[in-house]
């Protein structure tokens, strides 16, 4: 493919020297030590009964004492707002400054320019997260002193690389806006808009859904109940932050089964020991899956309509 490499070269060169990515790495760095200092006090303050639970390095990303939020839900709420950052701007800046038909007018492709802009992005993310989460390990592990079992780090590495799934899809609706509005103003709204309603209100009018279609009070049997309940999660769960926010919660505790409702019968046989990592994973990966899906979809859509768009010198 003609020119992807330059291309690509050049997007890393713009996000890592912009001030843009210095701001979103500061924010999720402050929020992350943040939130990893304040799980070390609490887990120092009962590192022997940790210790016997296990899985102890785990919870310097999961656990809190109430005043700030574990990091996996600052990941869960600024995610979206780091992929959105980083490509509502990538598609229509260039059109609007004239430079995307001089670039085209060199001998590349035009698929390289879109493809060069995703992989460029999500390669940023990537590394972004990663040396975050070192960070945050080098950090907890200093505070706590014991070290991660290979166990935690396979449960740690999937846990990245489903975040950086989870932004990827931002991202990339992000660019499919870049690409369908001409304004940057507009595509970064729009992108804020579906963020707000994915994350805050969609779980809302899945409840309200889910109340509707199967109404439920204290006489209601408990086969209802139930399938109310399985509604409810069935209809959140098409929002990308539902869909994260439950498999993170698979991957980093081993002590999940389930991310469904069940009855009391179902437990029964069931012993109280963790999951290992392939079982966790087994249990998250229809989320992860469709994580991926609508990443791919969004990515689909956006390169169809760039190949098809008429690009005119300004």
């Amino acid at each position: 493919m003609s020119g992807l490499i330059p291309v690509l070269r050049k997007e890393l060169a713009d996000h890592f020297s912009g001030r843009r990515f210095m701001i979103l790495f500061a924010l999720i760095c402050v929020a992350g030590l943040s939130a990893t200092y304040v799980a070390a006090q609490s887990i120092r303050g009962d590192i022997s009964g940790d210790r016997e639970s296990g899985f102890v390095f785990l919870k310097l990303f999961t656990a809190s004492n109430g005043v700030l939020p574990p990091f996996v839900s600052f990941i869960s709420f600024l995610g979206p707002l780091i992929g959105l950052a980083l490509g509502f701007d990538a598609i229509n800046s260039e059109q609007s400054r004239g430079t995307l038909s001089r670039v085209l007018s060199q001998p590349i492709y035009r698929d390289a320019v879109i493809n060069g802009k995703f992989l460029a992005a999500v390669i940023t993310i990537g590394l972004m997260l990663l040396s975050i989460g070192l960070l945050l390990g080098g950090l907890g592990l200093r505070m706590i002193g014991v070290p991660p079992t290979l166990e935690e780090v396979l449960r740690l590495i999937s846990f990245m690389a489903l975040s950086v799934v989870y932004v990827a899809f931002w991202m990339s609706l992000s660019v499919l806006f870049s690409i369908v509005f001409k304004q940057t103003a507009t595509s970064a709204l729009a992108g804020m808009a579906i963020w707000i309603f994915a994350t805050f209100f969609f779980p809302m009018l899945a409840g309200v859904a889910a109340d509707g279609l199967v109404p439920t009070n204290q006489d209601t049997p408990v086969e209802v109940i139930l399938q109310h309940e399985q509604l409810r999660q069935m209809l959140s769960r098409m929002s990308p932050s539902t869909l994260y926010q439950e498999a993170t919660v698979a991957i980093l505790t081993p002590g999940i089964r389930t991310l469904g409702p069940i009855m009391l019968e179902q437990t029964r046989g069931m012993l109280p020991n963790p999951l290992s990592w392939s079982q966790s994973m087994l249990v998250a990966w229809p989320h992860v899956i469709g994580l991926v899906a609508l990443t791919l979809i969004c990515f689909a859509i956006s390169y169809v309509k760039f190949m098809r768009q008429e690009i005119r010198a300004t």
